[in-house]
Protein backbone atom coordinates (compact mmCIF):
# COMPACT_ATOMS: atom_id res chain seq x y z
CA UNK A 1 0.00 0.00 0.00
CA UNK A 2 1.37 3.35 -1.35
CA UNK A 3 1.52 6.21 1.83
CA UNK A 4 1.20 9.52 1.53
CA UNK A 5 1.94 12.63 2.89
CA UNK A 6 0.16 13.83 5.92
CA UNK A 7 -2.16 16.37 4.77
CA UNK A 8 -1.24 18.99 8.05
CA UNK A 9 2.54 18.98 7.52
CA UNK A 10 1.81 19.18 3.91
CA UNK A 11 -0.61 22.28 4.29
CA UNK A 12 2.40 23.58 6.65
CA UNK A 13 4.63 23.83 4.33
CA UNK A 14 2.88 25.52 1.82
CA UNK A 15 1.60 28.17 4.24
CA UNK A 16 5.56 28.54 5.03
CA UNK A 17 6.72 28.78 1.30
CA UNK A 18 4.55 31.12 0.03
CA UNK A 19 5.25 33.40 3.33
CA UNK A 20 9.20 33.29 2.07
CA UNK A 21 7.66 33.99 -1.31
CA UNK A 22 6.27 37.09 -0.26
CA UNK A 23 9.07 38.02 1.22
CA UNK A 24 11.19 37.78 -1.32
CA UNK A 25 9.06 39.40 -3.46
CA UNK A 26 8.62 42.99 -1.41
CA UNK A 27 12.69 43.02 -1.19
CA UNK A 28 13.02 42.48 -4.99
CA UNK A 29 14.59 45.52 -6.16
CA UNK A 30 11.70 46.52 -7.87
CA UNK A 31 10.07 46.90 -4.35
CA UNK A 32 13.16 48.31 -2.34
CA UNK A 33 15.47 49.82 -4.65
CA UNK A 34 13.41 50.53 -7.91
CA UNK A 35 10.75 53.04 -7.13
CA UNK A 36 11.23 55.68 -9.66
CA UNK A 37 11.39 52.63 -11.96
CA UNK A 38 9.30 54.46 -14.82
CA UNK A 39 12.11 56.85 -15.08
CA UNK A 40 14.31 56.16 -18.32
CA UNK A 41 17.79 57.19 -17.26
CA UNK A 42 17.91 54.29 -14.33
CA UNK A 43 16.12 51.50 -16.91
CA UNK A 44 18.77 48.90 -18.24
CA UNK A 45 20.19 49.61 -21.53
CA UNK A 46 17.78 47.08 -23.37
CA UNK A 47 14.59 48.85 -22.57
CA UNK A 48 15.77 51.69 -24.46
CA UNK A 49 17.80 49.73 -27.27
CA UNK A 50 16.02 46.56 -27.44
CA UNK A 51 19.31 44.99 -26.56
CA UNK A 52 20.73 44.07 -24.11
CA UNK A 53 24.48 45.78 -22.94
CA UNK A 54 27.79 43.24 -22.11
CA UNK A 55 27.29 43.96 -18.25
CA UNK A 56 23.74 42.45 -18.32
CA UNK A 57 24.82 39.65 -20.45
CA UNK A 58 27.82 38.57 -17.56
CA UNK A 59 25.56 39.23 -14.55
CA UNK A 60 22.52 36.74 -16.22
CA UNK A 61 25.85 34.24 -17.41
CA UNK A 62 26.77 34.15 -13.42
CA UNK A 63 23.45 34.60 -11.98
CA UNK A 64 22.05 31.13 -14.51
CA UNK A 65 25.41 28.90 -12.96
CA UNK A 66 24.88 30.03 -9.46
CA UNK A 67 21.38 28.81 -10.04
CA UNK A 68 22.95 25.97 -11.50
CA UNK A 69 25.68 25.03 -8.94
CA UNK A 70 22.11 25.64 -6.43
CA UNK A 71 20.44 22.94 -7.87
CA UNK A 72 23.58 20.71 -7.98
CA UNK A 73 24.02 21.06 -4.62
CA UNK A 74 20.31 20.67 -3.54
CA UNK A 75 20.61 17.38 -5.63
CA UNK A 76 23.59 16.34 -3.38
CA UNK A 77 22.34 17.71 0.20
CA UNK A 78 19.29 15.78 -0.87
CA UNK A 79 20.88 12.66 -1.52
CA UNK A 80 23.02 12.24 1.40
CA UNK A 81 19.84 13.20 3.90
CA UNK A 82 18.00 10.33 1.76
CA UNK A 83 20.88 7.74 2.53
CA UNK A 84 21.38 8.35 6.47
CA UNK A 85 20.40 5.44 8.08
CA UNK A 86 18.17 6.99 10.90
CA UNK A 87 16.35 9.20 7.99
CA UNK A 88 12.98 7.41 8.80
CA UNK A 89 12.92 8.49 12.31
CA UNK A 90 14.44 11.93 11.45
CA UNK A 91 11.03 12.27 8.82
CA UNK A 92 8.77 10.89 11.66
CA UNK A 93 10.11 13.57 14.11
CA UNK A 94 9.80 16.48 11.62
CA UNK A 95 5.89 15.80 10.33
CA UNK A 96 4.76 13.40 12.91
CA UNK A 97 2.42 15.64 14.44
CA UNK A 98 1.09 19.43 13.36
CA UNK A 99 2.78 20.85 15.92
CA UNK A 100 6.46 19.64 15.58
CA UNK A 101 6.39 20.22 11.84
CA UNK A 102 5.00 24.04 12.42
CA UNK A 103 8.98 24.05 14.74
CA UNK A 104 10.37 22.97 11.54
CA UNK A 105 8.74 24.97 9.53
CA UNK A 106 9.30 28.11 12.06
CA UNK A 107 13.20 27.40 12.02
CA UNK A 108 12.73 27.17 8.00
CA UNK A 109 11.55 30.72 7.88
CA UNK A 110 14.02 32.39 9.65
CA UNK A 111 17.35 30.40 7.96
CA UNK A 112 15.61 31.62 4.64
CA UNK A 113 14.98 34.82 5.91
CA UNK A 114 18.62 35.02 7.17
CA UNK A 115 19.92 33.35 3.88
CA UNK A 116 18.19 35.96 1.35
CA UNK A 117 19.30 38.88 4.10
CA UNK A 118 23.12 37.58 3.19
CA UNK A 119 22.34 36.77 0.08
CA UNK A 120 21.90 40.68 -1.14
CA UNK A 121 24.91 41.97 1.58
CA UNK A 122 27.20 43.97 0.35
CA UNK A 123 30.16 42.73 2.98
CA UNK A 124 31.43 40.70 0.11
CA UNK A 125 31.15 37.61 -1.83
CA UNK A 126 31.85 35.40 1.28
CA UNK A 127 28.97 36.64 3.29
CA UNK A 128 26.54 36.27 -0.01
CA UNK A 129 27.66 32.60 -0.65
CA UNK A 130 26.86 31.80 2.92
CA UNK A 131 23.43 32.69 2.34
CA UNK A 132 23.15 30.72 -0.67
CA UNK A 133 24.50 28.01 0.80
CA UNK A 134 22.20 28.18 3.78
CA UNK A 135 19.63 28.40 1.48
CA UNK A 136 20.06 25.45 -0.08
CA UNK A 137 20.80 23.21 2.83
CA UNK A 138 17.65 24.68 4.45
CA UNK A 139 15.27 23.68 1.47
CA UNK A 140 17.14 20.54 1.79
CA UNK A 141 16.26 19.57 4.68
CA UNK A 142 12.36 20.99 4.50
CA UNK A 143 12.37 18.55 1.67
CA UNK A 144 13.07 15.84 2.88
CA UNK A 145 9.78 14.13 4.66
CA UNK A 146 7.79 14.60 0.91
CA UNK A 147 11.19 13.06 -1.08
CA UNK A 148 11.43 10.49 1.53
CA UNK A 149 7.99 9.75 1.33
CA UNK A 150 7.78 9.98 -2.43
CA UNK A 151 10.88 7.14 -2.96
CA UNK A 152 9.45 4.75 -1.14
CA UNK A 153 5.91 4.57 -1.62
CA UNK A 154 5.14 7.30 -4.67
CA UNK A 155 6.11 4.79 -7.20
CA UNK A 156 8.88 3.97 -9.85
CA UNK A 157 10.52 7.06 -11.11
CA UNK A 158 8.53 9.67 -10.15
CA UNK A 159 10.91 12.42 -8.79
CA UNK A 160 12.84 11.75 -12.26
CA UNK A 161 9.68 12.99 -13.96
CA UNK A 162 9.06 15.25 -11.76
CA UNK A 163 12.44 16.85 -12.30
CA UNK A 164 11.86 16.45 -15.93
CA UNK A 165 8.70 18.43 -15.90
CA UNK A 166 10.06 21.40 -13.58
CA UNK A 167 12.94 21.84 -15.77
CA UNK A 168 11.36 21.56 -18.90
CA UNK A 169 8.43 24.18 -17.77
CA UNK A 170 11.06 25.98 -16.44
CA UNK A 171 13.32 26.13 -19.09
CA UNK A 172 10.26 27.59 -21.57
CA UNK A 173 9.61 30.44 -19.37
CA UNK A 174 13.43 31.48 -19.05
CA UNK A 175 13.49 31.09 -22.79
CA UNK A 176 10.98 32.95 -23.56
CA UNK A 177 11.75 35.91 -21.38
CA UNK A 178 15.31 35.79 -22.28
CA UNK A 179 14.98 35.91 -25.61
CA UNK A 180 11.73 38.12 -25.89
CA UNK A 181 13.04 40.51 -22.88
CA UNK A 182 9.44 40.89 -21.79
CA UNK A 183 9.00 42.66 -18.45
CA UNK A 184 6.76 41.40 -16.54
CA UNK A 185 7.07 43.08 -13.55
CA UNK A 186 3.15 43.77 -12.83
CA UNK A 187 3.26 39.98 -11.99
CA UNK A 188 4.97 41.47 -8.95
CA UNK A 189 0.99 41.75 -7.93
CA UNK A 190 -0.72 38.88 -9.14
CA UNK A 191 1.79 36.98 -7.58
CA UNK A 192 1.58 38.11 -3.62
CA UNK A 193 -2.37 38.43 -4.00
CA UNK A 194 -2.19 34.60 -5.67
CA UNK A 195 0.09 33.87 -2.63
CA UNK A 196 -2.19 35.51 -0.40
CA UNK A 197 -4.89 33.71 -1.22
CA UNK A 198 -3.25 29.99 -1.59
CA UNK A 199 -2.41 30.81 1.93
CA UNK A 200 -6.19 31.62 3.31
CA UNK A 201 -7.40 28.05 1.08
CA UNK A 202 -4.42 26.29 2.68
CA UNK A 203 -5.70 27.57 6.39
CA UNK A 204 -9.05 26.63 5.73
CA UNK A 205 -8.14 23.30 4.65
CA UNK A 206 -6.32 23.02 8.45
CA UNK A 207 -9.11 24.54 10.24
CA UNK A 208 -12.31 22.78 8.71
CA UNK A 209 -10.32 19.75 6.93
CA UNK A 210 -11.55 19.13 3.38
CA UNK A 211 -8.61 17.70 1.23
CA UNK A 212 -6.96 20.48 -1.12
CA UNK A 213 -6.22 17.39 -4.06
CA UNK A 214 -4.34 17.84 -7.49
CA UNK A 215 -6.35 20.57 -9.10
CA UNK A 216 -5.01 22.47 -6.00
CA UNK A 217 -1.84 21.44 -6.71
CA UNK A 218 -2.03 22.12 -10.33
CA UNK A 219 -2.87 26.32 -10.10
CA UNK A 220 -0.10 26.02 -7.53
CA UNK A 221 2.32 24.65 -10.36
CA UNK A 222 0.86 27.82 -12.39
CA UNK A 223 1.69 30.07 -9.55
CA UNK A 224 4.93 29.02 -9.25
CA UNK A 225 5.86 29.70 -12.97
CA UNK A 226 4.29 33.14 -12.61
CA UNK A 227 7.10 33.43 -10.05
CA UNK A 228 9.52 32.09 -11.64
CA UNK A 229 8.39 34.90 -15.04
CA UNK A 230 8.68 37.27 -12.51
CA UNK A 231 12.30 36.56 -10.91
CA UNK A 232 13.54 36.14 -14.42
CA UNK A 233 12.26 39.46 -15.63
CA UNK A 234 13.50 41.00 -12.45
CA UNK A 235 17.02 39.71 -13.43
CA UNK A 236 16.61 41.17 -16.89
CA UNK A 237 15.54 44.55 -16.09
CA UNK A 238 16.06 45.06 -12.17
CA UNK A 239 18.51 43.37 -10.27
CA UNK A 240 22.24 45.15 -10.25
CA UNK A 241 24.81 43.78 -12.13
CA UNK A 242 26.39 42.89 -8.57
CA UNK A 243 23.88 41.15 -7.29
CA UNK A 244 23.90 37.66 -9.18
CA UNK A 245 23.79 35.91 -5.82
CA UNK A 246 20.40 36.88 -4.31
CA UNK A 247 18.83 37.02 -8.24
CA UNK A 248 20.27 33.16 -8.40
CA UNK A 249 18.64 32.60 -5.03
CA UNK A 250 15.20 33.97 -6.37
CA UNK A 251 15.14 31.74 -8.68
CA UNK A 252 15.92 28.64 -7.12
CA UNK A 253 13.21 29.01 -4.36
CA UNK A 254 10.64 29.50 -7.60
CA UNK A 255 12.02 26.24 -9.39
CA UNK A 256 12.26 24.60 -5.81
CA UNK A 257 8.20 25.45 -5.49
CA UNK A 258 7.43 24.55 -8.35
CA UNK A 259 8.92 20.57 -7.99
CA UNK A 260 7.82 20.63 -4.73
CA UNK A 261 3.93 20.67 -6.03
CA UNK A 262 4.98 18.49 -9.26
CA UNK A 263 5.91 16.09 -6.68
CA UNK A 264 2.47 16.64 -5.25
CA UNK A 265 0.87 16.69 -8.42
CA UNK A 266 2.22 13.41 -9.51
CA UNK A 267 1.29 11.63 -6.17
CA UNK A 268 -2.11 12.25 -5.58
CA UNK A 269 -3.15 11.37 -9.32
CA UNK A 270 -2.27 7.86 -8.36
Amino acid sequence: MRMKPDKRPDCLYSVCRFLNQIILLLETPMGLESRDYMRADVRPAREATGRMDAARVAFLRRTYLHLAGAIVAFVVVESLLLRLPFIGSVVETMAGSGMSWLLVLGLFMGVAYGADRLARSTAGAGVQYLGLGLYVVAEAFIFAPLLYIATRHGGDGILSTAALVTFGVCGALTAYVLISGVNFSWLRGVVAVGGIAAMLTIVGALIFGFSLGVFFAGLMIMLAASMLLYQTSAAIHEWRTDQHVAAALGLFASVMLMFYYVVVFLMGRD
